[in-house]
Formats: C-alpha cells, structure tokens, sequence
C-alpha cells in the first residue's frame, strides 16, 4: 500500500515530467531517434525523465566463423535473401534494481534507440574488419518495452553492391538473473515484398503492443504501391523469435525466421508514421514526401478506412520521418519539415455539420457536443463527461455494421448488411485470383447479388472479394477470403465453404513470385484487349477532360471502364470509357480528387484489368518567376517560367486588355520549367505589361506579369571584308531594356548571284554596350569559291517573330556635312577667340598660383630643416607611477584579445571557498583526464582534425587549457613540447621555415600564452618602463602639433596616414588655468593656477585635454574629474563666458557645416585665464561628430578660398602632402632615443642572463633542428624569430593597454605600427632593397636596421652561448610562477569550456580513442566523467 507521502511525491514528479517531456518533444523534432530515421547523436535532455536510468550493456554473445563455403569468399545470404550483418552488443534500459524499465514505451524508446545506433555502430565497425564482409550501417532502430522484455527493432544495410541491402529484424531482450541482458531471439519481417524501412512507430494497448513501420520498394521509380504500411504484433514475434546463426546463446543456435505480413495500407509516397490507441481503436498519423499529413482508423482486423488528410503543406516539402503528439495535449501532433515544425490538431472535428454525418466519420477524436450543437472533440465540450452531453462513435447506432456473404444460387454472390436500411450504392470486386468489378449488381433493399462471369476458381484455391456498401447515412467496406467454395459457388453445395473477414491486402499466397507468376498466367488467359500506354500520366487535382489510352482490340471489346484505385480504404472509382475513337485508341475523363498517385488499368467485358499503371494526381501549378521577363511587341521570343507541376499545365494565356486572351504554344520543358514562345502585340504601338497565366482545365492560375517592349530599333551595319575569305559584320542598335543575349539574335546576308538570290547566315559572336548604342559582332567564314556582288547585299536581322532589314551608313549624310561644315567653322572661330581670351587669363591665375606655391614650398623646407636641427624633446621627467595592469587582467587580454566575454568571466572574483570545487567530482575528474599526457595530445589531434573546429575554436581551446593548468605550468610546458614536435614533424616535409609563423593550430596559441605566462615578470620589471615612456612620449610628440579632431590626424606623426597636411598657420598661446578645490580631489589644493601651452588652432575639448594633462604632469595624480565633466570659462574684466566646441558663434560653411571653435575663435592670446568648473548637468562638449562638422580639414568648396593677408590677396592656398613628410622624420628623431632604449632592453642580456623560459626555449629549438639534422643556420634563426619577437614581443608592442591601464587611440595604434614593423626587420633575415618609391614606414628607419640586425644576431647568440639550464632549474621556475598565480583564475570556468568542446565531439574522441591502443582505462574515465556531467545537468534541470 502507497503512502500519502509517496503518492503525493508522485504526483509531483508527473507533473514535472510532463512538462519536461513537452519541451525535450519540441527541441527533439528536428532530430532523429526513436521510431525516425537515425542520423544524430542524442543530447542528454532527450533522455527520458526518469532519474538515476542508465544504459547498461553486456558483450555476452559471440560471433562465430560462418562455415558455409559461398563463392568468391563472400558470406552466404539468408533464406529470405536479407543480409545477415547485425552487431554484437545487446542493449536494453535497466533500473538500478536490475529489473527491466517498465515505464511507457513511447517515453522508453528514445532512450533505448540512441544507445543503440551509438552501440550498434560500434559492434558492426568490429564485423566489417573481416574481408569477407562490407561495411554494414544502421539504417532504423525502434524499440518497446513490455514484461520485462525489449523489443528492438532495426535495419541494417550494407554498403558492397554484391549483398542484398538491407534487412529488418525485431530482437528480444531479457533481463537475466545476474543483473546483465540477455538475447531472446531473432526474426524477419517482410512487408509486402518491401524491405526497405523508412519510418516506424510503437503502439501500446495495456499489456499489447504493436509494431507499425513504413517499407519502400528497393527500387527508386515513384509508383502508386511504392510504400505500405504493415502491422506486427509483439507477442507474435515474440513466439517466433529465434537466436540467428551469426550469435550464439548458450552455445546453440538456430534459422532466423521471417514474419510476412501484407500491407495494412498501401501509398505511393509515405515518409513518416505515428500510432496511437484511442477508444480501443488504432489510429496511424501518416507523413507524405509531398507534404500531406494523413489520419487513418484501423479496425479490430487491423483494416483501414479511407484515411483523411489532416494538414497539406503549401510549399509541398516532405515530412520528416518523425512525428510525436504533444506530451501534454494529445489533441495535437507536431509535424516536422524543412526548416518548420508545426503543431496540427490532430482532428478536423469542424467538417462534419450534423450529427449524423459526426458519428459516421467513425473518428474516435470525434464526438457530438448536444450543448454546441456541433461536432467537437471532447476537451472543447463543457459537458464532455456527461453521455448525453458528448458522445462518440461508441454510442453510434452502426458501430456494429457489417457485411455478410451468401451464396444462393451458382455462380452467384450477394452480400447484405448486418443494419437493415435501403441500400444507395452497392460494388463487389474480385480480388483474387482475377481482379474483376462488378458494379451492376441487383440492389434489393439492404442487399445485392451478381453472377459470377468467370469459372477460375478450383478445389484449392481461394476467392478475395471485396464488397463497398452505402446507405444515406454510412458506407462500408470489407474483405472476405473463402476457402474450399469451388463446389459451393459451381455446384451450390456450401458445407465445405468458409469464409472469413480480412485485411483488404490479404493473399492466399506466401510467395510474392509465386503470386506474381500464376496472375501473369490468368491474365493471359482472360484478356482480350491490350494496354499500351495512357496520356498523360500526370494530371492535376481538378482531373482531366480527357485523357487518351492507347493499345489494341477496342473495338471488339464492350463495357469498358478505367478503375481508379487510390490509398487503401478509400472507395475506388470506376470510370466509363468517354469515346472509343478506333481499334488502338480511345479516351476517358477523369474526376477531380485529392493529391496522391493512383492505380489506374481498364476492365472490359467483365474480365481481369489490366496491369496497373500509376497516375499522378498532383496540386495545381505554382509560378517562382520568370526568365527573361520581357519582350519584344512583335513576340516570338522564348520565355521560361520556374516553378513547379508544370507538366500538368495544358496552355499559357496572355491576358491583354485591348484583346481577347491569346494562347501560346509550348516547347519541351519538365516538371519546374515551362518554355514558350511569346505571341505578337502588333497593335501596341508603345510598350506594356500583360498577364501571363497558366491554363489547367478550365482554371486560370496567374503566374507573373510580361513586359511588352517595342520592337528593337537597328541603326546601321558596317561589313568589313579586307578579312578575305572572312567576313566580319557589325550591326549599331538603339539600347533598349530588351537584354537580347546572341543566342537569340539571327543575321544573314542576301546577295544576287546571276538571277539567284543567294543567304549567307553569320555566327554572332557577342553584343557590346555602350552608353550611346549597342554593337552586334557578327562572322562568316567562307569556304567557296563564289564572288560576292557587295553591290547588291542586303543585311537582315531576325528576332522571334521580328524580322528587320539593316540599312548601311547612308550617302545623304555627306550633303548634310556640306551644308553644316560652314556653320562649323564660324562656330569654331568664334570658339577660338574666347578661349584665347580665357588662356590669357588662366595663365596669369596660374601664374601667381605657382609663385604661391613656390614660397609655400620654401617655407616648408626651411622650416622642416630648422626644426630637424633645432627641435629638442621635451619629456617629462617624472611621469608617475606606471600603471601596470596586474597579471590577472594582462594574463586574460593577452588569451582573449578579442573575446571580452570570455575576459569579462574569467575576470570575476574568485569565491572565498575552493571547497565546493575540490569536492566536484565531476571537475576533479577531468582535471584528472586533462592530467594525462597521453589523452590530452590525442585530444587535441582529433580536435584539430575535425573540419568546424575552426581557427578561432583553436585559439579558445588552448587559452582555457592555460588558465585550468595554470597551476601546473611543468605538465603544460610537457604538452607543449610534445606539440610541438608534432608539428614540426608535419611542417618538415614541406617548408620547415614557416613553422610558427601563423596562429593556426591549438600549440602555436599555447606557445603565445607560455610566453606570456612566464616573461610577465620580465615585461613588468624590465621592459614596462621603457615602453611607457614611448608611449607617453608619442602622445606629447602628437600633441605638440595640430590635431584634427574629428579625423585625429596630427601635423607630427610617424605614420603618413595620419600625417595632417592641410594644415594653415598656427602659433603656440600660453593661457592661465585656475583649478578650484572639488570634493572629488581630496589631495589637491585649495585652488592652482597653472600655465598651459595651447594653440590657436586647438579646438575647446582639445585644450580640455591638455589642462587635465599638464595637472597630472604637475601633481602627479589626477584631478578627480572626467572630461566631459568639466568646462572652460574665459575670465576677463569685462564678463566671464564659457567656452564650447558648438554655440552660435560658430562658423558655418557654404554647404552648410559647421566649423568647431578653437582658441584663435574666441580671439584668446597670451596670458589669458581660464577657469575651470564643474558643470551641473552631465552634457558632452566632446561629442561625436558627424560630417556636419569639421575642423581643420575643410571641404573642398572652402579649402580654395584666397588666403587671408595683404601679402597674397588675391591668391589661393596650395597644400601637397609631401612638403609635409619631413614631419614624419622629425618625429622619428624626436623619439629615437626613447625607441632604442625600449629595443635594447628587449634584446640585451641583463647581468649576462637571459630570461629562463627564453634560453629554455630557445635550446629547445637548438636541439630539434640539431635531431633532425637542419644545418641551415636560417632556419633555427627564424624558429626563435617566430616565436619570440612575432608571437610575444610585437603582440606587446602593438597593445600598450595589454600592459598599462591606458586607452589606446587609432592614431596610437598607426604609430606603433610603424614601430614595431621596424622591430620585426631587425630580426628577418632578408635583406631590404628600398627605392625612393618605397612606403615612407619602410623608409624610416631604413637606416637603423642594418645596426639592428648586428644587435639581433649577437642577442640570439649570447643566449645559445650561456650555460644550458638543468632540468631541476626550469622545473623550480615554473613551480614558482605557479604558485604566484595560484588562485588567479576560475579553473572550475575554463574546465566547463574545455567539456563543451569534448562532448560537441565525444564519438569523434571516443572512435579515435577505441583505435589507438592502450586507453581501455581513459574510456572508461571518458564515459564516467560524461555520466557525472549529464547527472549535473539533469539535477539543474530538475
């Protein structure tokens, strides 16, 4: 007895599991396990939501040698000519007591199928290593569990053309005494003679249980039969069930037996399948490959009804094999397609308007709502649970109908319903041994009789019938099979007659061949007349007026009619001949129905049809556009729409609104193409649009609109025939919006022979655009000795329907030439004159703008030559504290440099407490794996061998394997060299001198990170200084000069993209700062006053800029408020007026920008004081600006002004960007010193020692070239040069703000470009040949490096001369910096990323794993730490 604590427990946990199945079904669709084809792994959320359920396996079966002796070595087939190729691992779901799961199979299976695809894959790897043997593959597995037995069912195919490609074979499996599984048995299936799965589903009824799949034809042709459905019953299998030879139990063996079942329904396209019990009725929800979702109602003999069509999708894309009703409301099932899932009801209950037609639906989600009036399912009627407020077809009056059989005279059958009521339509239809209808029988009341015309049925055969019975308010239809009813149906006598009701695919045949065999040979006793063929085969859903079939002996036969036969339970149609038109031809007209493909033969004087042919109902056509979509009015020209059922389309109309519609003609096209040939608008004398339609049937469907164009207008030729014997033709045409291509496009000549006329037709080569006209090049060789009269030539060119003959350049033009030429000439005499007049002119402005020019130039020159002699650097002595970032925030922006997200997580305080950490198991486990050298090198391998795993994976991986062995800097220096040689070993064949050069595998990121981990100190204590003195310095270099502030170009700067040389005269204005006491700098003054160095053209944010510098330089610290906090104030004795980038003072261009104000505005000179306060509001002065503003660089309509000043009135403004290059020289003087300071601290040896990850690399590198025999000294220079200077050093020097805590500018950037190019020469080997035409970075230092390379050579000599480093010293230098970053880093953050890499790629890993030998024990470990991280998501889940 269950507690009340339990039960409410209970109760609980299906709640929570309902929902949750919810959200996995959703997240499931779009994958594949379970009753679906399988092709995906299964994520741990698929699993179901039992805890604590896990997958066990057991290898307790063995392959044995298959003795049988087959030819060529191959492996004998199965009786039932399946390939016999399983795997030989057995898989079932198991609690933690060691019982069976008895949990719904529906929930069970996914679980249970995903270990097996997993498994199975790994056992048939195993068998195929035999040469006897192809490769086999997974191809369907379905499982169910009911009384401690599973049921597997599955597919498995193989790939060598020789053996038959698949097998469907159920397998028992029982738990055994010992907690392990143990394999019951094994059996066939076979569908109809289809073999080939394509969907399942599993069907539970309490204790019962039902396995329904999908089988396809082998072969690939679409008929009406293609696919069927067949129904397995699991006990059935379970009694038939057998261990196959390939395994032994117990050491015995036995056959495999196989379970033919006919097809319950048969269809030409199923995809996809899904079964359910409601009110102990089977209903199977079917997939189409064209997009339809049916809904069909088995019976208890498992016959079908008509199934109904549920959901048509528009664009006609096939479902996926999967389909699942909703966990929660079962009212609806989610159907999958393409790029869609969608949630469809799983009952159109709203169709059926009167009771009556409700409960005849026989529709089990049906039912009547007497509240509503209307037919509802029963959650939508609020009295569902009262009898007389809902009731469905169990309270029906005909749920009991009937057939039943008689024989009352011979040769002769009648039928009757078990319900008496007046019969409306009555058809009996011999099924076997001859299909025949009858479909003029003797209605009497609620029964019918025909006579039999056709003797075949002997003493042990059997009679098929099939009888459709219809009243005003039912139809049905069942299937008899009679046994031993030859004498009874001949002779009368009925005692040894039995009958029984059955499938409607139901054979007396177990041979499919046998069956095949002996209809051929009735058919060719009973038919008379012959099928040849039948036009066409494809029609749309509004059927067709006619339709022709073609053939033999027509007109001898009588009574012929063409039987449409569709999916099984649906009534078939029989349709009378429409005219016989000869003995080999005749037509038909088909009614519309549904989309699917039918059976269609012809029956004639009552005898057996002929063999089925398949006809195609399909949807109507649909238009995606067309090419080309215009025309010429005089038409003809090809059109092709793209779409899709155009071979159902009988014509295409174009609708035009001055005349009735026009039908054109069609040319060969297929199912998504359609061409035609466009019909003349002779009497649109303009161009227009028309409608195009398709025309099917009497149904117009539009398409898309054509546009009418006129007719192409053709100029003139010119013939060229100095080419002799070719001859080369250009046509001139008008451009138009027509895009003729040359294959549309036909040209001949016509020329006189004697009284003959003779055509010569050219090969156009191509049609040339221009803006003015178009060009038509056009060729003819010839071959003959004929002359050509070029007097009487005639050039035509033919478009379509438009044909046009070219006239050549007309004679009249030279009259015309007479007549203009002495207008010309005046024209251009009077032309003359003025422009003389306006040269004189030009030359006397250009002129003085040379003599403008020329003083500019000097003065540059002269000022450039003083400023190089004369300049002196004016650093600032004491600078401050450097601000170096410290290691957490260096180390992570040197990892991540562009992955501030990654940065950002990692820089997160640590929490106070490693405990909770060092008691996950999980994590300490795979910090365990991660530990073993042998696991990691694999990993990392097979990682970088999959193609997704892209460069930036690469980089990411090896930065979260440095933070989670920061602590273990020994084991990763290991793993490095390990890589390492790895890579050389795959460089050294190809070129061994770009090893190291680029970021493209997961050790070249480590390296970059071991460096930076182990010369931090270095950088901090030796190189920081001198570094932040560059960058101080550059800044006050730039400052010193103009700066634009909207572009930050600057008169002084090291890189000529940034060089300022639209640049006017500037001075430099010395102003009074008054700083007041703030709140905010509690270690400043009262009140400073301190003399600032501006320019005139600075604008207000830039002298901002400079006040907050020249404090810090000052004081030391900062004055405690941020830019956009502060304001200037001009103090004078007049008034106080504050200072802004923007007022209404500003100037304003001529296109309507507007100049930001500087110093020089606001007309401040020397002495002048500025206060600076607080502003109250927080509003940006500096803000960004648009291109509505500017500031030093003017537009274009302003910078050719005249100069202001009485010495050049009159005169404009010359700037050329190279008068100003010497600007950059002079910066790279003014900072020399400080950039060979930085340089030789790096490549210098302080105290004759070098840093020790330095020479411990570096001998590295020595002694592997050395290994490998590379006595090409270049080749180790440029491994150290790769990895140290490229990988570390340049990385640095690019990123100031790696080190400091500054904000690096673009313009920054740009400089130390330029600075840390001329450091990567120092270190190249080649030698530099620059012209004056060289890029001025290059040209700077051109000079320095030759001194700089000296300087690198003995750098990288000193270190391989010193003392090599004992093992025991490199270990205990790691060890320190180790522990002086222990506790840095979240390790626990870096691990998690590092899994998630692991198990986006876990059977990659785990396959690699399984073939290297030894790591049986890391499997082990594997699965183990993948248990204990699915158990960690499964509890947050929860």
């Amino acid at each position: 007895m269950t507690s009340p604590y339990a039960s409410s427990r209970l109760a609980k946990s299906n709640a929570l599991q309902k929902l949750k199945a919810r959200l996995r079904h959703v997240a499931q669709l779009r994958g594949t396990s379970g009753d679906g084809v399988l092709g995906q792994p299964a994520s741990p959320r698929s699993q179901p939501p039992r805890a604590r359920t896990r997958i066990r396996t057991r290898a307790g079966l063995r392959l044995p040698r298959d003795r049988r002796v087959c030819a060529k070595g191959q492996r004998c087939n199965s009786p039932s000519g399946a390939a016999r190729l399983h795997a030989a691992i057995v898989l079932a779901a198991q609690g933690d007591d060691g019982s069976a799961a008895r949990r719904d199979g529906l929930l069970a299976a996914p679980r249970i199928l995903r270990a097996a695809v997993v498994q199975s894959r790994l056992g048939a790897s195993r068998v195929s290593s035999s040469k006897q043997i192809g490769k086999p593959a997974v191809l369907h597995v379905s499982g169910l569990s009911a009384r401690h037995t599973t049921y597997l069912g599955y597919a498995i195919g193989n790939r060598q053309p020789q053996l038959p490609r698949l097998a469907q074979a159920p397998t028992a499996i029982t738990p055994s005494p010992r907690g392990g599984l143990t394999l019951q048995g094994h059996v066939y299936l076979d569908c109809g003679c289809r073999s080939l799965i394509v969907s399942s589903s599993l069907v539970r009824q309490g204790e019962r249980g039902w396995w329904v799949g999908v089988f396809h034809h082998n072969h690939g042709a679409k008929a009406w039969n293609a696919t069927a459905v067949c129904i397995f019953g699991m006990e059935e299998m379970k009694e038939q069930a057998c261990a196959f030879t390939h395994f032994m139990m117990n050491g015995k063996g036995c056959e495999a037996r196989s379970i033919k079942k006919l097809p319950t329904l048969i269809h030409s396209g199923l995809v996809a399948v899904y079964g359910t019990v409601v009110l102990n009725q089977i209903v199977l929800f079917l997939g189409t490959d064209d997009g339809q979702l049916l809904k069909a109602v088995l019976k208890d003999d498992m016959e079908s009804n008509c199934p109904e069509v549920l959901y048509e999708i528009k664009e006609e894309t096939s479902i996926f094999p999967k389909l699942r009703l909703d966990p929660i409301d079962n009212n609806y099932i989610y159907l999958s397609s393409a790029n869609k899932v969608r949630r469809i009801p799983v009952a159109n209950c709203g169709r059926y308007v009167s009771e009556q037609e409700c409960l005849s639906a026989k529709d089990p989600y049906c039912g009547w709502c007497s509240l509503k009036q209307r037919c509802t399912l029963k959650e939508n009627c609020a009295r569902s649970n009262s009898i007389k407020g809902w009731y469905n077809i169990s309270h029906a009056p005909d749920k009991d109908l009937e057939i039943l059989p008689s024989f009352p005279t011979k040769n002769q059958v009648a039928v009757s319903a078990s319900i008496s009521k007046i019969l409306t339509s009555c058809i009996i239809k011999i099924v076997k041994p001859v299909e025949i209808f009858y479909e003029n029988v003797v209605l009497n009341k609620s029964s019918c009789f025909c006579n039999l015309t056709t003797p075949v049925i002997t003493d042990n055969d059997c009679l098929v019938l099939e009888a459709s019975l219809s009243s005003s308010s039912w139809n049905i239809t069942q299937t008899f099979q009679l046994k031993n009813c030859s004498r009874c149906i001949h002779k009368g006598e009925c005692a040894s007659c039995k009958w029984t009701r059955v499938s409607p695919a139901t054979t007396c045949q177990d041979s499919c061949d046998a069956t095949a065999s002996k209809g051929t040979a009735t058919a060719q006793k009973t038919e008379h007349i012959s099928i040849h063929s039948i036009e066409p085969l494809w029609i749309s859903t509004l059927g067709k007026s006619e339709i022709t079939v073609k053939g033999e002996n027509f007109t001898r036969a009588s009574g012929i009619k063409l039987i449409l036969t569709g999916i099984t339970g649906c009534k078939p149609e029989i349709v009378k001949v429409r005219n016989v038109l000869n003995d080999t031809q005749m037509t038909f007209t088909l009614p519309p129905t549904r989309k699917e493909a039918k059976s269609v033969c012809i029956q004639a004087d009552g005898k057996k049809c002929s063999p089925p042919m398949t006809l195609h109902y399909v949807s109507l056509p649909a238009c995606f556009g067309i090419t080309p979509n215009t025309s010429w009015i005089s038409g003809g020209r090809k059109i092709t729409p793209i779409g899709r059922n155009f071979n159902v389309v009988d014509s295409v109309i174009i609708s035009d609104d001055q005349r009735s519609n026009l039908t054109v003609s069609r040319c060969p096209g297929n199912e998504s193409e359609y061409h035609y040939l466009t019909p003349s608008l002779s009497h649109a004398t303009e161009g227009k649009v028309v409608d195009m339609m398709l025309k099917v049937e009497n149904t117009f469907i539009p398409c898309v609109k054509l546009h009418y164009h006129p007719d192409p207008v053709f100029i003139n030729y010119q013939l060229h025939t100095e080419l002799d014997p070719d001859l080369e033709l250009k046509i001139y045409k008008e451009n138009d919006n027509l895009n003729i291509s040359k294959t549309e496009v036909e040209v001949y000549l016509s020329y006189m022979n004697g009284t003959q006329t003779k055509k010569i037709w050219f090969s156009v080569q191509n049609i040339t655009k221009k803006p003015d006209r178009s060009t038509i090049l056009c060729k003819f060789k010839r071959e003959g000795t004929d002359k050509i009269d070029f007097s009487t030539v005639k050039v035509f060119v033919k478009l379509g329907r438009f044909e046009h003959e070219v006239k050549p350049t007309s004679s009249h033009i030279y009259l015309y030439v007479l007549i203009l030429l002495p207008i010309v000439v005046g024209v251009i005499i009077a032309a003359f004159i003025v422009t003389r007049y306006k040269s004189k002119e030009l030359t006397r402005k250009q002129s003085q703008q040379l003599e403008l020019l020329e003083y500019e130039i000097r003065k540059e020159i002269r000022e450039g030559f003083a400023e190089l002699q004369m300049d002196e650097l004016d650093v600032v002595d004491s600078f401050g504290t450097v601000p170096f970032l410290d290691y957490k925030h260096f180390a992570l922006r040197t990892f991540f440099p562009e992955s501030g997200g990654f940065a950002s997580i990692f820089s997160e305080d640590m929490p106070q407490s490693r405990d909770q950490t060092s008691k996950d198991e999980s994590f300490n486990m795979l910090h365990a794996l991660i530990c073993n050298k042998n696991f990691l090198v694999t990993l990392i391998h097979t990682l970088e061998k999959q193609k997704n795993f892209s460069v930036k994976d690469r980089c990411l991986f090896a930065s979260f394997l440095t933070i989670a062995l920061q602590t273990k800097l020994v084991y990763l220096t290991h793993i490095l060299e390990v890589l390492t040689r790895d890579l050389m070993e795959q460089s050294s064949n190809v070129q061994p001198k770009l090893l190291l050069r680029r970021t493209e595998s997961v050790v070249e990121k480590l390296l970059t990170n071991w460096m930076s981990v182990c010369l931090s100190g270095f950088l901090r204590e030796t190189i920081g200084e001198p570094f932040y003195l560059l960058v101080t310095t550059l800044n006050q270099r730039i400052n010193k000069g103009p700066v634009d502030a909207i572009t930050c170009k600057a008169l002084y700067t090291l890189n000529e993209d940034w060089l300022l040389w639209q640049v006017s005269e500037f001075k430099t204005v010395t102003v009074n700062i008054i700083f007041e006491k703030i709140p905010e700098n509690e270690s400043g003054d009262a009140c400073q006053t301190i003399q600032v160095n501006v320019l005139d053209c600075d604008t207000i944010g830039q002298a901002k800029e400079k006040s907050l510098q020249a404090f810090l330089n000052k004081n030391g610290f900062l004055y405690g408020l941020q830019l956009d906090e502060i304001g200037l104030e001009l103090v004078s004795e007049e008034q106080q007026r504050e200072l802004l980038d923007i007022d209404g003072s500003s100037e304003v261009m001529e296109d309507g920008i507007r100049k930001l104000n500087t110093i020089g505005h606001y007309e401040i000179s020397n002495g002048a004081t500025i206060k600076v306060f607080k502003k109250k509001a927080n509003t940006r002065s500096d803000v960004d600006y648009s291109d509505e503003h500017c500031h030093l660089i003017l537009p274009d309509s302003e910078a050719n002004k005249d100069v202001k000043g009485a010495g050049h009135k009159g005169k404009q403004k010359f700037k050329v960007k190279e008068m100003y290059l010497t600007k950059l020289l002079s910066t790279k003087v003014a900072i020399h010193s400080v950039v060979e300071k930085l340089f030789r601290s790096i490549w210098s040896l302080p105290n004759n020692k070098a840093p020790v990850a330095i020479k411990y690399f570096f001998d590295f590198l020595d002694a592997q070239a050395e290994s490998k025999k590379i006595n090409d000294p270049d080749v180790v220079h440029i491994w150290k040069t790769n990895s140290l200077p490229l990988r570390f050093w340049v990385n640095i020097l690019k990123n100031p703000q790696f080190v400091f805590d500054i904000k690096k500018t673009s313009h920054i950037d740009g400089c130390l470009s330029v600075i840390a190019q001329a450091f990567m020469d120092a270190f190249s080997l080649a030698e530099q040949t620059l012209g004056k035409e060289a890029p001025t970075n290059k040209l700077l230092y051109a000079k320095d490096i030759p001194l700089y390379k000296k300087e690198v050579k003995a750098y990288y000599k000193a270190i391989r001369d010193l003392p090599p480093l004992t093992t025991s010293e490199v270990e205990e230098f790691l060890t320190q910096e180790s522990k002086k970053h222990e506790n840095e880093f979240n390790e626990k953050v870096a691990l998690i990323e590092i899994y998630r890499y692991i198990v986006k790629y876990y059977d990659e890993i785990v396959s690699k794993l399984e073939r290297e030998r030894g790591f049986e024990e890391v499997q082990k470990q594997l699965q183990q730490v993948k248990a204990l991280f699915d158990e960690k998501k499964k509890c947050k889940w929860l």
